[in-house]
């Protein structure tokens, strides 16, 4: 997984993956057929577990609201760490595949709108909460925050400063109100 979330997807060498697991090319073949198959596998995992996690976050969280404003606000406070270089995966990889036609691409784009249902369930959630007036698009305020999710791992990536992505932070989440 470090190899495509450090290089991405086009730039990761088969030799580059093969030194990472510590495996030969016949085993990574016997194992996944080929480097997009494992990219592929990557990418769910990679997905499966983060909503996984975002999800019981979500559940366990006194409010929705309490949900976004944790959420957002620990990526803010990534600022500067070896994490925020890499940035996301998932949008690291919808960025660089974009609009292509292949299975690659495909799984990019699950992934993020796998995020944007995350989001649409908090909304919701906040809806009900009281905390979001219900008379507003769920799933245009649940795009808004992918947006601004993503939005905040770009900023991160290039090394911008915490009180900069806090505040961009803030302003994403007074926005809903």
């Amino acid at each position: 997984m470090q190899v495509f979330w450090a290089r991405g997807y086009e730039s990761a060498s088969t030799r580059d993956l093969l030194e990472a697991m510590n495996i030969s090319r016949s085993s990574l073949y016997q194992a996944f057929g080929n480097k997009e198959q494992l990219f592929l596998e990557t990418l769910r995992r990679y997905r499966g577990n983060l909503i996984g996690q975002l999800n019981r976050r979500l559940e366990a969280s006194p409010s929705a609201m309490a949900f976004l404003e944790g959420l957002f606000g620990e990526t803010a406070r990534e600022a500067g760490s070896e994490r925020a270089g890499l940035g996301c995966l998932i949008f690291n990889s919808a960025s660089e595949l974009g609009q292509r036609g292949d299975l690659a691409a495909s799984e990019a784009r699950r992934s993020v709108e796998a995020i944007t249902g995350l989001f649409q369930e908090a909304v919701m959630r906040a809806q009900a909460e009281g905390d979001i007036a219900a008379d507003r698009d769920s799933l245009a305020l649940a795009t808004y925050l992918t947006l601004g999710m993503a939005g905040l791992r770009t900023l991160l990536k290039s090394g911008a400063d915490r009180a900069q992505v806090e505040a961009a932070a803030q302003l994403l989440l007074d926005t809903l109100r």
